[in-house]
Parts: structure tokens; sequence; C-alpha cells
């Protein structure tokens, strides 16, 4: 007779049966299905208006592959923005060339690997069946096939932590493979270098290697140098790369601090909200953190210098206003949960209507069943804890990262492969754990926390129509950006009949509406998403904008007093707020406008320009010239700019100035009528007769019908026959 294993009494409670089964066929049968489903997907959303027009982070991904593929490896900035995701597409285009369509098949082999991986570790940490299920499971998981579509980099979040998870696995069953540390590291590294707060993870894994190696009895150090050199290769070339460009030490990205303020702040809704309204592409975001943190601060800042800046103010928050952000914090723990999947730029639902996949797959396979299936299998499993506490810490740690920020579909689907092995276990395990007649306690325990989960994932947080409603306005302003405004108008219409009681959807469609030149129905936009919210600044001086546009002057100031006075550090609510005044006839109120717009921006050619133009008014002619040198001398090659100034010194009689000017002007732009008009003025006035009459000749040709040259031209003949 064997002599039998030590056993804790509830792990007695249940046995593992692994069937005997073909795994390599198993392993090979989920990677097609899961291949399968994937290209069916790329193949029917290839007609979709959103399989070409990329928005958000997608355009802003995109253009960095294309400058990596054209050569540019390197940057000149620190990463703002995880780089390995760009670097992927930057390697596909130089391969294949600016194909979407192969960037999604060479995703969809990601993902399905992915599955694999997926898989091995469910054997390795389980058993064969629980491995089949969790791999199959992810192979035909609606969000999984929907973010392998995307131009994301979720896609790379999954497949690095899968990869991750089946070698932990592996180090599991034999702890001192050596080239199992070294690709964990490479794993973790990557992971880190998609997506940033993966970093924590790397300290849980340090702590089970130490604690793994010694369960063996073995050497300590091997293992880890190896785990510290995997990820070194990674992230020690990142380091290097931000600190040549930067001048400090970033070792993948300079966005915590902006990122954690975002996730921490008195407006934070426990999802993005962009510190400038309307501005939340990466490029703006970048911009705006900086641009904030240096006007709070009073001097130029480093990218490490801003990101503290960001920090401080999070911590401050949180510090002077703690039970709201416990409310916040609350809020995040329940979205983070939740079946409904935060989109940013584009939603499942909305692919679905293109993708047989995602319908058909859909309705079963989401988060809102897969949290209450893993909660259950947590509780099976539970025996075994002291074996598999690493699976517990890695979902607990990564979970509470993602709190730490703010929740996404996507920042939370790394979490995803873990609950499926959880899951997926529980499903296997299922028919012995509720016959069993031990321990009903932990049984009874289970069953009422599962129902619980159903109940609180799948509670109504966030519109479904919502999230469709915000990828057909991402899509429009994509489109409204590319010139195409018939399409821009048709997709915020349809997110309007999604989301109607969404002011932002009205602004949008007003603003497409005013570019394509309809600005009575611009106005009528407008005014609807006022109807809805009437303190959003931003509509007050687009509807003022517009009203101008249609010579409302004095409606329009309404309107722009409101947004100067709701939004005080906005230099070009300023600037046209004292266009809108100089209409209106007052000078001076509108010089007070100017001023206050080059005090937030002293380089704004356009507020100068203005302010001088008011100087003038008021009969403060060396001041008004002042500020129009400094204009030209911001935008030195604007010849209208230039003729403003040559056409300002010919009125003050300083001729040869005049001259230079206009001749800059002209050379500039050779077709502008006037300056060789005025510059046949100026050459009058300083007696060159020949070359005036010259000019005034030009000018006629440009523009027959100018009776102001036309006049010049015949008076300065009969005084030259005189």
């Amino acid at each position: 007779m064997k002599k039998a294993g030590r056993h804790t009494p509830e792990a007695a409670t249940r046995v593992r049966h692994d069937r005997p089964v073909n795994f390599r066929r198993a392993l090979l049968a989920i990677f097609v299905v899961a291949l399968a489903l994937r290209l069916l997907h790329d193949w029917q959303i290839r007609r979709a208006p959103f399989f070409s027009v990329l928005v958000g982070d997608a355009k802003g991904y995109d253009d960095w592959a294309l400058r990596i593929a054209a050569g540019d490896w390197i940057g000149t900035d620190v990463f703002y923005q995880a780089p390995l995701y760009p670097y992927f597409l930057g390697v596909i285009y130089a391969l294949f060339g600016h194909s979407l369509m192969a960037v999604r098949v060479v995703q969809a082999l990601l993902g399905s690997a992915s599955c694999v991986f997926l898989a091995l570790a469910g054997r390795k940490f389980f058993s064969a069946g629980v491995a089949i299920v969790a791999g199959a499971a992810l192979a035909v998981y609606a969000p999984a096939i929907f973010f392998d579509g995307l131009i994301q980099k979720s896609v790379l979040d999954v497949f690095f932590i899968c990869a991750a998870l089946a070698l932990l696995g592996s180090l599991e069953k034999r702890a001192h493979h050596t080239f199992a540390w070294l690709w964990l590291g490479v794993a973790l590294g990557a992971l880190s270098l998609t997506r940033e707060n993966a970093l924590v993870l790397i300290v849980v894994i340090a702590v089970w290697a130490v604690w793994r190696v010694r369960m063996t009895d073995g050497d300590l150090l091997t293992p880890l140098a190896t785990f510290v050199l995997g990820l070194a290769v990674v992230l020690l070339p990142v380091a290097v790369r931000n600190y040549a460009v930067g001048g400090g030490f970033y070792l993948t990205t300079s966005q915590f601090g902006s990122n954690l303020y975002i996730g921490n702040n008195p407006k934070a809704t426990g999802t993005y909200v962009a510190l400038k309204e309307g501005r939340g592409t990466p490029e703006y975001e970048r911009q705006d953190a900086t641009e904030m943190a240096e006007r709070a601060s009073g001097r130029p800042l480093t990218p490490g210098e801003v990101s503290s800046y960001w920090t401080n103010q999070a911590l401050h928050y949180i510090a002077s206003q703690p039970v709201a952000w416990l409310k916040l914090m609350a809020r995040k723990f329940a979205l983070l949960w939740n079946a409904t999947e935060a989109v940013d730029t584009e939603s499942q639902e909305t692919y679905a209507e293109w993708s047989l996949p995602l319908k058909a797959l859909g309705w079963l396979t989401h988060f809102g069943l897969l949290v209450p299936l893993a909660i259950f299998g947590a509780f099976v499993a539970w025996p075994e804890r002291r074996r598999l506490w690493l699976l517990y810490a890695l979902t607990i740690t990564y979970a509470a990262s993602v709190l730490v920020f703010y929740v996404f579909a996507r920042y939370r689907f790394p979490l995803v492969p873990l609950l499926m092995l959880f899951a997926a276990d529980g499903l296997v395990a299922a028919p012995q754990f509720l016959r069993a007649r031990q321990f009903p306690t932990r049984r009874f325990a289970a069953v009422v926390a599962t129902l619980a989960a159903i109940v609180f994932t799948n509670w109504p947080m966030l519109s479904a129509a919502g999230m469709q409603a915000a990828t057909e306005s991402n899509l429009g302003a994509s489109l409204e950006a590319d010139g195409r405004l018939d399409e821009a108008i048709a997709h915020f219409q349809r997110a309007i009949a999604l989301a109607p009681n969404d002011a932002s959807l009205y602004a949008n469609l007003g603003t497409a509406l005013r570019a394509k030149g309809q600005t009575t129905d611009a106005i009528a936009a407008y005014r609807r998403a006022l109807a809805i919210s009437a303190d959003d600044p931003d509509v007050h001086y687009n509807l003022a904008n517009a009203l101008m546009d249609e010579k409302h002057a004095d409606e329009a100031l309404t309107h722009f007093a409101f947004a100067a006075a709701a939004a005080p550090d906005s230099p070009d609510i300023q600037n046209n707020y004292g266009i809108a005044l100089a209409a209106a006839g007052q000078p001076a109120k509108a010089a007070a406008a100017f001023e206050r717009a080059l005090a937030l921006d002293p380089q704004s050619a356009r507020a100068h320009k203005n302010l001088s133009d008011m100087l003038a008014i008021l009969g403060k002619n060396d001041e008004a010239l002042d500020h129009l040198r400094r204009a030209v001398a911001i935008e030195p090659r604007d010849a209208a700019m230039r003729y403003d100034l040559g056409t300002t010194l010919l009125e003050a009689q300083r001729f040869p100035e005049a001259e230079a000017e206009l001749r800059r002007a002209i050379a500039l732009d050779p077709q502008l009528a006037e300056a060789h008009n005025n510059l046949g003025m100026t050459l009058a006035y300083e007696k060159k007769t020949a070359e005036a009459i010259a000019e005034f000749e030009k000018a006629l040709k440009l523009d027959p019908g100018a009776q102001d040259a036309r006049k010049n031209l015949e008076a300065l003949r009969r005084a030259d026959q005189r």
C-alpha cells in the first residue's frame, strides 16, 4: 500500500481527475477556433466606417508607428505613452506597408496564441480539464475578440500576461527552470511597456519567487538574478533612451502624475475626464498637462516635474477631501467589476452591428458572467490557497492598480485571464463541490457570494447606448478632422439618437454644421446643448462664435462674457470676446480682453494684432505699432501681418520702414494686390515715381477692379506729366 500524502482537512474534500485527453490536439483546436472567430470578425468589419478611420489613441499610435516605419526609431521626447505597441505597429508597417488589415491579422494570431498560453497555465496550476475550459473560454470571449481587432495595445496586454501565467505555472512545477525565469522577466518587462501599472505585478512575482524557491531549499540568487536580467533586457534600453532625450530617469513613461490626477480630483467620475474638456487625445493631454503645470509653477518644467506637480495635486485632493475621495473609490470599485464595458473611444456594441462573432457571443460571454463564475471558482480553490496564493495576489494587486487611476474596459482587460482560470476551475469542479456533504458553510458562502456578484456586476451603471453614442461621436470627430463633414454630421446625428440627453453630442454636431457653413443649424444645435447643460463654457463660446458669423454681436457678447468668466484661463475665449466687443463698438473693453488673452498666451500673434487695432482706434499709436511688431516677430512668414505692419508704418509716414515691410509681404504673397498698391503709395511719397507706377500697374493686373490703385496710378501719371 502506498503511503498517503499529507493533506489539510479541507483539501481532502476535493479530488481532481485529469482524464486522459490528447492535450496537444485540444490546444490546436483552441487556437484554430480562436483564430477563425477573430479572422471572421476582421473580415466582416472591413466595410465598417471605423475600420480605417482611427480615433483617439489609435490615431496617435498610427501616426507614431508611421514615423517609426519611416526610420525615426528614437524620437525626440521622453515617452508619454507606453511605447511598445507603436513600435509593434511600426515593424508591421515596415514589413507590409500601412495596412490596417495586416495589423489585425497579426493581432488575431497573437490573440489566439494567448488562448493557448492561458490553457498551458491552467494545466500547470489546475488540471487539463480546467486548461481546456479556460483556453476555450478566452477563445470565444466576445470582449477578447473585440479588443484583438482594435488598433489598440490591449492585444499585447493579454498576450504578455497569458505568457507570464504559463511561465509561472511552469515554475510552480519546476522552481529552478532558468530559462523560464529569464522569459518571465522579458514578459513582465514587455507588459510594463504596454500597461505601466503592471509594474506592481513584478513586486508580487518577486515575493512569490523568494517563497517558491525557498520551498524547494534551492539557490535563490540564480532565479532572481535571471528574472531581473529578463526585465533589464526590455526595460533598460527604454530607460537609457528616455535619459538620453530627457535628461532624467523614466523607466517607462512620464504620465504617472497626470493619470493619477485624472483619476483623483474633485471632478473625477471614475472613468476618464480630460484635463481640458474636448482635449482627451494623447497629444492634447500631454500639452495641457505641461502647460497647466508650468502656468501654476511659473516656470518651465521637465517631464518629471510635470508628473510630480500632478501627483501632488492628486494627493492634496485625497488629503483635503477624504470623504469625497472614498465615495469616488467606491464608484471606481463598482465600475471595475461592472458588466458594461466602459469605453473611451470605441464600443463593442457598435462593432457588433457589423460582426457576427460579437453579436452571437456578446450576450453570454461578458464580464458580468465572468466575475461571478470567478468568485465561485475562488471559493472552490480556497483549500489550495497555499499553492495558488500567487493567482489570488496577482488578481487583487492588478485590480488595485487600476483603481488607483481610473476605469476603462481596456485597462481592466488584463484581469480577464486571471479571472478565467478561477472561473474554469469552478466550472470543472462545480458538480463535485456542490454534491459534497462536507463543509456546507463554505459551499453556502460560495453560492451566496456568487449570486450577490451576479447582482452587483450586472447592476446598471453605464448605458450601453451611451457607449455606442460615444463611439459614433468619436468617429464623427475624426471624420470632421479629415474634412468629411457630411459623414461626420451623420454620425453625430446617430449619436444623438442613441443618447438624446447628452449635451456634448449637440455641441459636436454644432461644430460640424458650422464648419460646413450651416450656421443657422449650428446655432440651433448649440442652443439645444445649453438647454441640457447651461453651464458649459465651451458651448457658450462656440455659440457666441456662430452668432458672430451671423452678425449678432450683441447676443454673442452675452455668451462670450459667460464663457470668459467660467474659463478665465482660456486665451482663445478672451481673444474672441475682444473681437465681439470691438464689433459692438467697445474698443476700450475689447483692448482689455486682448490684454487678458496676452497675459495667458504672450506668444499669440493674433491677440497682439487685435490689440494693436484697438489701441490705434483709441489713439495710442505708438503702443499699437509696438504690438503689431510683436505679432510680426511671432509670425514672420504671415504675409497679411507684414502687410498690416507696412500699412501702419505708411500711415505713420515712416516710409523707408513701410517700404521694407510691404516688400516682405509681397515676397511672401506676390498675389496680394493691396500690398502692391500701398507699396506704390510709399514709393510715391519717397519720390520713386517709376517704381511706384510699376507697383500700381501690378496691383491693377492682379485686381482690375481695384479703384484705389487706378486712382493712384492716374494721379501719379498726371503729376509726372506736369
